[in-house]
Formats: C-alpha cells, sequence, structure tokens
C-alpha cells in the first residue's frame, strides 16, 4: 500500500517570461489582464500549498460546498480524531463514521473519504504514480472516487501537480471571467471556452489565474 504523503513530488506553474510572452501574444484580452494581475498572480504561485497528494484530496472531500472557515475548522476536528494527523487510509477505514459525523462531516462526505482511503488501500489510486500519468489518466483515477468531480481534479492537476496546460471549463468564476473580459452575453458553456482558450495554449493554468485575478474590482 503506497504512504500517505506518497505522490508528493511537485512541480509548480511558474509564470515564467516565456509563457508570460506567450500569453500577451495570444490575444488583446489577455494581453491587457498580463498587465493588470501579474502582481497578484506571481503573489499566488508563491503560495505555499500541502505537498501530500492523499492529504490534499482529504481536504479536498472536506471542504466541498463549505466556506474556508468552515472547512477548516471540521478539517481540524477530523485531526483531533486520529491525534491531530491526517489519517492513513487504513486508520480512517477503521474509525467510527459516527464520531466522524460528530465532527461535522456529513454522511455523504463520511462515504467519501472512506471511498478515498480504499481506492488508496486497494491501489486503484496510484498516488506514487501520479505526477508521472498524463492528465487525462489523474483525472480518470480521481473521478473514480465517490465526491470527486472534474472540477476537484482540475484543481489537483493545476495547484498540487502543476500542470500548465489546465483549463478548468467547469469552474464558475473562471465562466464569469471569460464573459465578462470577453464582451459574452451569456456564461460560456465548455465549447465556448475551449474556443476561446485555444490562443492560451499551452499556458492555460497560468491564463485561468489570471482570470482569476480580474474578478477583484481592484487591478494589482
Amino acid at each position: 500500500m503506497p504512504r500517505p504523503s506518497a505522490g508528493s513530488r511537485r512541480t509548480p506553474v511558474k509564470a515564467s517570461p516565456k509563457a508570460i510572452a506567450a500569453l500577451r501574444e495570444a490575444d488583446p484580452v489577455m494581453a491587457r489582464l498580463v498587465d493588470e494581475h501579474s502582481a497578484v498572480v506571481r503573489r499566488d504561485l508563491r503560495r505555499e500549498r500541502p505537498g501530500d497528494a492523499y492529504g490534499t484530496l482529504l481536504r479536498s472531500i472536506v471542504g466541498q460546498q463549505l466556506s474556508t472557515k468552515a472547512a477548516a475548522t471540521i478539517y481540524g476536528r477530523l485531526l483531533e480524531l486520529f491525534g491531530g494527523h491526517p489519517p492513513t487510509p487504513k486508520q480512517l477505514l477503521k474509525a467510527d463514521p459516527d464520531a466522524m459525523r460528530a465532527a461535522g462531516l456529513s454522511r455523504a462526505k463520511v462515504a467519501y473519504l472512506r471511498d478515498l482511503a480504499e481506492h488508496v488501500e486497494d491501489g486503484a489510486l496510484e498516488l506514487e504514480r501520479l505526477p508521472d500519468l498524463p492528465d487525462e489518466e489523474v483525472a480518470a483515477q480521481l473521478t473514480a472516487i465517490k465526491g470527486l468531480g472534474q472540477w476537484t481534479a482540475d484543481m489537483f492537476l493545476m495547484f498540487h501537480l502543476g500542470r500548465p496546460d489546465i483549463l478548468p471549463v467547469g469552474d464558475q468564476g473562471i465562466r464569469r471571467a471569460i464573459q465578462v473580459e470577453y464582451g459574452l452575453r451569456k456564461l460560456p458553456d465548455a465549447k465556448r471556452m475551449q474556443t476561446i482558450a485555444k490562443p492560451w495554449r499551452p499556458y492555460r493554468t497560468l491564463a485561468s489565474l489570471y482570470l482569476w485575478s480580474s474578478l477583484d474590482n481592484t487591478p494589482a
């Protein structure tokens, strides 16, 4: 069984001169976003993020549909059940579901956490190999776990594995930013987003960071 910290090799996305130049040349809108929000994006890229794949997925499940504050509180209570540390898959499977629900987890989230643990225990989720797998295979392994959808897979690819060319078409913030910045009458669907984003390749992850930054009313 892979150790819980497996899959911790990370290569963060970087705003390299080559990537920035390519996005500036992609289209006038992206060129403006790069100029207006580079400081915010650089600061975001410097943020420390958990290097543990298993722990990252645990937190993703706990935090679903919760505010950042509520998610942190419930995650802290979960850790208290296991001596202040993230539970290993084996520990989680042995834990009393009622105690986990008493910590603030819904019945569904307890089931999702157990499914994650089972996938790690039986080797269906290959934590050690995730950094070496293509984007599509990583997403396929993650979305096979109950409670983990394509949005979570995209966030994991972008921020944990540092994949440079991810376009999270299911993210409402990205959809809204594209609508506003590209003057669309309605929120774009996945096909429209992919068409607009084609010139950003192979740096769609970085482009997405600029789009997220544009949702702030005060450009950096």
